[in-house]
């Protein structure tokens, strides 16, 4: 275990590294002046060169993508017009909207993006597996078929029409909940909880239709194995073939895929804090793209790549934690 860790935590070291080099090459380097961008449009041209010379973009690409690299391991030092300022790895730079750093950016929307993705990894995970298991056990029955309609209709659902329709169910109809306003966890629980409740809905329902497809198709591959059939005909009581033997085969898959999909909803939660309006990663992606702010672009890709590639290696672990059969090499 610990040699198939090293393997995987330096394979992760080389992905990440590789992709600096694209994000780097792909904002950076791509046709256009980022000494223009981070200036300003009212900018003339001896301003723009003077913001060249203090973002060192006259340096070779090498050299401009080493200062990359050294600012996110060990920091950076920034002239500003109120005098240098220190950005403490691991550092991004500063924002050209504000001279803002943009790690304490993204600190900011963390807890939102983590609030989102943590609750509705729940959602789906409650309704998914357990929709998933019901249909196995319900196979060739009419619960199999309405749950599997079920299923279609919430993976053919985009989430923009889930969280409409959400929102105006219960907040302008029935008027059981506010509109959404974002409130920290630590401020007031309660009422965290009551405005991420549609927000974990619209997200956790879209997920749950894939995994409650994942966990029917492997209990039903689980139940069919040999040893399961061994089990039966020596007299096995189905309630304990489930619980102690097929549960824990047909499970297996979903952990791993859990895993990994709870590092990508850094990313792909951005179409719900958007339609909420939840102060996450997301959507401060989003008004990065709109008034081209590179550096805040390239850290929000970078940490979302960092994400999913820490959660393939956690998704790996887990998987063979749930599955004894599966050996690591």
């Amino acid at each position: 275990m610990t040699g198939y860790f090293l393997r995987r935590a330096l394979g992760a070291l080389a992905v990440v590294l590789v992709l600096s080099a694209v994000v780097y090459a792909t904002f950076y380097i791509a046709p256009g002046d980022p000494a223009r961008l981070a200036c300003g449009p009212r900018c003339n041209p001896e301003q723009i060169s003077q913001v060249r010379e203090q973002l060192a973009l006259n340096d070779p690409v090498y050299v401009q993508y080493w200062h990359f690299l050294q600012g996110i391991v060990t920091g950076h030092d920034y002239s500003t017009g109120t005098g240098v300022l220190h950005c403490q790895a691991p550092c991004f730079g500063l924002s050209y909207q504000n001279d803002q750093q943009v790690t304490d950016l993204i600190v900011q929307r963390l807890p939102a993006t983590a609030s989102l993705a943590t609750g509705a990894m729940v959602v789906w995970l409650l309704l998914g597996t357990g929709t998933g298991l019901l249909s196995a056990l319900r196979r060739g029955g009419p619960t199999e078929r309405v749950l599997t309609w079920l299923t279609l209709a919430g993976t053919a659902t985009p989430v923009f029409i889930s969280g409409l329709g959400l929102l105006m169910l219960f907040c302008a109809y029935l008027e059981w909940l506010p509109f959404p306003t974002y409130v920290p966890l630590m401020d007031d629980p309660e009422q965290w909880a009551w405005n991420m409740l549609l927000p974990w809905l619209a997200l956790g329902l879209l997920e749950s239709a894939k995994y409650a497809r994942l966990t029917r198709s492997s209990m039903l591959e689980t139940l069919a194995e040999d040893h399961i059939r061994t089990f039966r005909a020596y007299g096995a009581t189905e309630r304990s073939l489930i619980g102690r033997h097929a549960l824990r085969g047909a499970v297996a898959p979903v952990v791993a895929l859990t895993a990994a999909d709870f590092g990508s909803m850094f990313g792909n939660a951005m179409l719900t804090e958007m339609m909420f309006g939840l102060p996450g990663i997301g959507q401060l992606l989003v008004n990065a793209t709109r008034t081209i702010d590179l550096p805040v672009v390239v850290a929000v890709v970078m940490v979302t790549g960092t994400a999913v590639v820490i959660a393939n290696i956690v998704a790996d672990l887990l998987y063979a934690a749930a599955d004894r059969r599966v050996v690591l090499r």
